[in-house]
This record gives C-alpha cells, sequence and structure tokens, in this order.
C-alpha cells in the first residue's frame, strides 16, 4: 500500500489571510487519535485568526509503533510546508527530527476532536503568544526573506 494524498486545490488568493497550515494525526478524520510514528493519515488545515480550511488530507499505509525510523520519512514528507502537528503521543527521536525540519509538535489528550484543537488555534493565532505560532506568522507574513539574504554579500 502507498501513501494516499487528497488536497483541496484553491487559488493563493483564497487561502485565509496570515493563515498557517497544521496537521493533526487522525484515524477518523474527526479527533487527535494517533501516534505520529504509525498515524494511520493526517488531516492538514489552513488556520487563520478568523478562518480555517481543510487543505489535504493524507493516508498511510499500516505502521507498528515499532521503533522502526524508516516509516518517519513519509510522515516527515506529507508534513511540508506545516507549522505543527497535532498528535495524542510522539517519541523523543521523532521530535528532534520534527523541529529540525521546522514542524512544532503539539501533545494533545488523546481523543481531542480536531474541530476543538481549530477553535482554541485560532485564539492562539489571534494572540500569537506561542513562539512556534509567532515564528510560522513571521514566515507566512515574509516568504521573500530568503532572497534578500541571498542578495546580501557573504564572508567566510
Amino acid at each position: 500500500m502507498t501513501v494516499t494524498r487528497l488536497a483541496v486545490v484553491h487559488p493563493p488568493e483564497a487561502a485565509p489571510e496570515g493563515a498557517i497550515r497544521v496537521a493533526f494525526a487522525s484515524g477518523d478524520r474527526r479527533h487527535v487519535d494517533q501516534h505520529f510514528g504509525s498515524a494511520a493519515g493526517f488531516c492538514i488545515y489552513a488556520v487563520s485568526a478568523s478562518a480555517h480550511e481543510c487543505v489535504a488530507a493524507v493516508r498511510f499505509p499500516p505502521a507498528a509503533e515499532d521503533g522502526n525510523e524508516d516509516k518517519l520519512a513519509e510522515r516527515m514528507a506529507a508534513l511540508d510546508g506545516c507549522a505543527a502537528v497535532y498528535v495524542e503521543a510522539v517519541g523523543s527521536s521523532a521530535i528532534h527530527r520534527l523541529l529540525s525540519i521546522g514542524v512544532q509538535p503539539v501533545k494533545v489528550i488523546p481523543g481531542l476532536p480536531i474541530a476543538e484543537a481549530l477553535s482554541d488555534l485560532k485564539r492562539e493565532i489571534a494572540l500569537a503568544a506561542a513562539p512556534w505560532i509567532a515564528r510560522a506568522l513571521k514566515v507566512r507574513k515574509d516568504p521573500s526573506r530568503f532572497d534578500a539574504m541571498l542578495a546580501e554579500e557573504w564572508d567566510e
């Protein structure tokens, strides 16, 4: 079985203003009910302070919680462009790997409804108090910052 990815295709201007992408590890697409390393799938949302929209759903082949690091690669790749992933559990190795690609793991109570997490997240985005949210909003506001850095002179 291969990874299945369904995406909602919208023109770029249709994305909620100031939105960040956040994934939820979910088997039923309604609750955060999965361990990151053996997640059956992710629901990916674009979330702003005032709106949210499901933009993708990813389904993975079955995986055991066996410490096999190979299965993490496809899960990490599915998070491309995401600022965070909400999970019911995540191992320390996966935490380090997620942080290294700029994805904040957020551990929540098992079975948390995604709708409740989205409501809480919208309030947090409005405040931009959590450091990972502030970083994600800054990246979202200025995607050309890397072009400016490349144009600078660098001394080695």
